[in-house]
């Protein structure tokens, strides 16, 4: 049983007290007082007893019976129709003349408040090659350099300036050049840190990804990069 918050009777509260009125004989107000509510909830939960027993002692739902304004079902088939052909709450509110909230409210309640919630109309276009060294992915990420932690992590001021200082005093700065290759086949990964992205470097860091596989019993046969 799901009590709403403000509850001031629990199950068994409610259990006791009907039961003094009903079978010990206790008036509504003295058994009102013991439970300390007022006397026209002890009415409420008595009569409920007498009627539905112990379920009557359960709460019901507060939702109302009937919504007159509520959208009819066949418009709510069509805007989840329309939904369904991934057009939007605010394409489908102009193609049906109605106002966004409602046709957000409609979409919220059926499950398709988002458009991810929908099965893709294609699958997803994907390879991947069955032999190891096959297909070489090659790439380059550029990262600025780190010198010490700054003042967002410390909460201190000194810290970022303590860093300015040691990047005039020649610590290392500018940009650090991670050269990534992936296998196709087997997502096997080698990666390096380098000063630059120039040619004559990634033609080097190639090389050594190139044995780095070998040593792995893969033959490289094809590279492929953005570069």
């Amino acid at each position: 049983m799901q009590l709403h918050a403000n509850a001031a009777l629990s199950l068994n509260q409610r259990r006791r007290m009907v039961r003094r009125v009903v079978e010990d004989g206790w008036s509504l107000t003295k058994a009102a007082e013991a439970a300390e509510v007022s006397e026209r909830t002890c009415a409420k939960w008595v009569g409920r007893y007498r009627a539905h027993g112990e379920a009557g002692l359960r709460d019901r739902s507060s939702a109302p019976r009937s919504i007159p304004h509520r959208t009819a079902a066949d418009r709510v088939a069509v805007i989840e129709l329309l939904r369904r052909l991934r057009m939007t709450g605010a394409e489908i509110a102009e193609c049906l003349d109605m106002a966004l909230s409602i046709v957000s409210a409609v979409l919220a309640r059926i499950g398709l408040g988002k458009l991810s919630r929908l099965v893709p109309l294609e699958a997803p276009n994907r390879y991947e090659r069955r032999h190891a060294g096959e297909l070489l992915h090659v790439d380059v990420k550029k990262l600025g350099v780190i010198t010490g932690t700054g003042h967002r992590i410390t909460g201190r001021r000194s810290s970022q300036n303590a860093n300015r200082r040691a990047r005039r005093a020649g610590a290392p700065k500018g940009w650090e050049f991670v050269h990534v290759c992936v296998d196709d086949a087997t997502r096997l990964a080698y990666a390096e840190v380098l000063s630059d992205e120039k040619a004559t470097t990634a033609v080097a860091f190639l090389g050594r990804a190139v044995a780095f596989y070998a040593a792995h019993a893969i033959t490289v046969q094809r590279v492929m990069t953005d570069g």
